[in-house]
């Protein structure tokens, strides 16, 4: 069987995940997104996916944080999560699920091409976002498909390519800077 949600192979291990995945982003949803920070590939750790109920965010996770300018010290997931929720920050993924097999960039590449259009859709008719971050090199390839007329809304990007999640925060500052410029440059 393969996996609707990332096009891989599937066990029902794989399907028992993304369902939990789902159910965790769905419960945290906001009513109007007003961005979408979109990655490619869901964080196989746990702590990482912003929606989970980890005692610490690392990774991927608290870059979002950072970008969102939450402070997570003392707070518990679910306070973490509502302050997300109201800030109107959404994390999408390409690819629903972690990458299963060690096949390299090439068969990344493979899989994230053959899930751009699905997400082009998702995007314009169920997520509906004022404005959607990159974040994330792998797209960088697909980039020209992501376009305002595509999406329906704005897209934010490092210069001409995706935002980076990284340790040092520098990639995390700058977006946090492009949002705010693109909020106050809306109409």
């Amino acid at each position: 069987m393969v996996c609707d949600g990332c096009g891989q192979i599937a066990s029902s291990e794989h399907l028992a995940a993304r369902f939990r995945r789902l159910e965790w982003a769905t419960r945290y949803r906001p009513l109007h997104i007003g961005a979408l920070l979109l990655g490619a590939v869901a964080p196989a750790n746990d702590a990482e996916f912003i929606y989970t109920d980890a005692r610490e965010f690392c990774g991927e996770a608290a870059w979002v944080l950072r970008v969102a300018g939450i402070d997570a010290a003392g707070k518990s997931a679910d306070t973490i999560h509502h302050e997300l929720q109201r800030a109107g920050f959404f994390v999408a993924h390409v690819m629903d699920c972690p990458l299963e097999s060690a096949g390299g960039n090439g068969a990344l590449g493979g899989l994230l091409a053959k899930r751009v259009a699905v997400t082009l859709t998702r995007i314009r008719r169920s997520i509906k976002p004022k404005r959607v971050a990159m974040i994330a090199p792998e797209l960088d390839f697909s980039l020209k498909k992501f376009t305002t007329e595509a999406l329906g809304c704005g897209v934010i990007l490092d210069g001409s390519r995706a935002f980076k999640v990284d340790e040092t925060g520098d990639g995390a500052e700058r977006l946090r800077v492009a949002l705010l410029h693109a909020a106050t440059a809306a109409p």
